[in-house]
């Protein structure tokens, strides 16, 4: 039988349900992936063992009674932005020290509800803030693929995973959960996944409740799952999606059921083509990619149309001016009186520069001098006032080609995953990783990527595909025609379970990470 930490959610639900493995056999599976394998990929900050098995029981109880839950007994890593009741979380930042919530996030509840497991909390860069997981606390994360030379065999240098949500696509793509929670501002769902051969969803913003989750810019952030198959991603989105009271951006409308919308099939289906996502800078192996999904979507029964979103090209700036304002109001209730890392001073204020200055990082604090910047007098209508109005043209664009077309393909990222350290000296050339993805946030749209080739070193390559407002359903189709064409991608060397190499350490040295045991356990 296949290792049952290699399954998929569906394969893994099916054998659970014909009594060929209990839930805690499942789990224990998984935990041992992470004893092995975490040290080389750095994946987790916190394993939840105890947390896992207790509620694996539960579920073999309910499994055993016949009341099985649609997500029973299915183990999945949840990113550190999201609040567990009682159990550490950090959003992979020094300044919250070891805060343990006393309540739950929405999505999460909505999970542990539907009967899932969680394994433990996932790395991912600080508040959210990166596009390749090297700015977390805790160290970077190291993708589980290496490119490969022209003799066939591995190089040496280790990949990043994309980011924010690093953790969540390293650990799904190198079998350390059956899937993962993640979060996506600008594309931090979605590039991860492209990089790492896995399945990643940015549902409509206030689809997912963002009560619980650590916030960076409210009005863009949105939950999400990232997985092994369209399939999986479907079952996962139907469980974490809910409307919430709680959450004042939450919309109150229904939630399909995605899994059995994938059995429509898109014979008919009109696909669009925007000029303005052929850009400057992207790799031919990306630009060939996408054609050869417009083919595979024409096969399946789908039409193709060339349209416009002549907007696009403002997109970038103008999120790298929204998301930094956003960050730095949500960010300044990190003062050290009230919960997190206290670096005491001469006075209040004192205290406050000495808390902010040790607890934030340099991307963060970076974010955070753009943001108080373009809304400081004399700036705001400059630069705030004028983003947002060319996000409601950005917005427009969108809604004048859904008049042709349900659904836009694009490529998910200019070019393959990189190497450590490559981008991290040059803030711009990191930004433009999220050239495709953040029209997508500026719109409130949902975005998926699915996994669609290899590059010509043997690492992934996605395509994005983009929807109208709360149609997520048509974006699974569309997307699982993609996988039938292309097929999955799972990493061919799984390096990390030799247990001889270890992820890097924190860029900011021995005392800005919280210190953790092997497999990210905490001292």
């Amino acid at each position: 039988m296949t290792e049952l930490n290699k399954l998929t959610i569906a394969e893994a639900r099916e054998g659970l349900r014909k009594k060929q493995f209990s839930a805690t056999e499942l789990t224990e599976s998984f935990l041992a992936a992470i004893q092995v394998g975490n040290d080389g990929l750095n994946a987790y900050v916190l394993p939840t063992p105890e947390v896992a098995l207790a509620q694996a029981k539960e579920s073999d109880r309910r499994l055993k009674a016949g009341g099985a839950r649609p997500l029973e007994g299915l183990p999945l890593g949840n990113k550190d932005l999201f609040c567990t009741n009682g159990v550490r979380t950090t959003a992979c930042s020094n300044i919250l020290g070891d805060f343990k919530p006393a309540y739950e996030s929405t999505v999460g509840a909505n999970l542990w509800n539907a009967g899932a497991v969680m394994l433990g909390k996932l790395n991912c860069d600080e508040f959210a803030m990166g596009s390749s997981n090297e700015t977390s606390a805790f160290g970077p994360v190291v993708s589980p693929w290496r490119r490969k030379g022209e003799d066939g065999t591995l190089k040496p240098d280790k990949l990043v995973p994309g980011g924010s949500s690093g953790g969540s696509s390293a650990a799904v793509a190198a079998d350390l959960c059956l899937a993962a929670t993640g979060t996506d501002t600008g594309g931090s769902i979605r590039q991860p996944a492209a990089l790492t051969g896995t399945v990643g969803m940015k549902p409509t913003y206030g689809r997912c409740s963002r009560w619980g989750i650590v916030a960076f810019a409210s009005s863009l952030d949105q939950a999400g799952p990232v997985a092994k198959t369209v399939r999986d991603a479907a079952a996962l989105l139907k469980a974490m999606a809910s409307y919430d009271p709680k959450d004042s951006t939450s919309v109150d409308a229904p939630v399909p059921d995605y899994e059995a919308a994938l059995s429509k099939g898109i014979k008919g289906l009109r696909v669009g083509v925007p000029k303005e996502y052929r850009v400057e800078g992207m790799s031919k192996e990306a630009e060939e990619l996408w054609s050869r999904g417009v083919d595979w979507l024409k096969a399946a029964g789908a039409t193709i149309h060339d349209i416009s979103l002549p907007h696009t090209k403002y997109a970038l700036p103008a999120y790298y001016i929204v998301a930094p304002a956003e960050a730095s109001s949500n960010l300044a209730r990190y003062d050290g009186v009230r919960y997190g890392r206290r670096v005491p001073g001469k006075d209040v204020i004192d205290t406050y520069e000495n808390t902010r200055a040790a607890g934030f990082g340099q991307e963060v604090r970076r974010r955070v001098l753009i943001g108080t910047y373009v809304l400081s007098a004399g700036y705001y209508d400059a630069y705030y006032l004028k983003a947002q109005k060319v996000r409601s043209l950005i917005k427009n664009d969108f809604d004048q080609a859904w008049n042709s077309v349900d659904v836009v393909l694009t490529p998910t990222t200019p070019e393959p995953a990189f190497a450590f350290g490559e981008k991290l000296g040059d803030p711009i050339a990191m930004y433009l990783e999220d050239i495709f993805t953040v029209t997508v946030n500026m719109a409130g749209l949902p975005g998926i990527s699915v996994p669609a080739g290899l590059s010509g070193q043997g690492t992934p390559l996605g395509l994005q595909l983009i929807g109208k407002p709360f149609d997520e359903a048509t974006l699974f189709r569309a997307a699982l025609a993609i996988e039938d064409a292309a097929g999955r991608f799972p990493p061919p060397h799984r390096w990390w379970e030799a247990g001889g190499e270890k992820a890097p350490a924190s860029k900011a040295g021995k005392k800005a990470g919280p210190k953790k045991k092997s497999g990210g356990k905490e001292k």
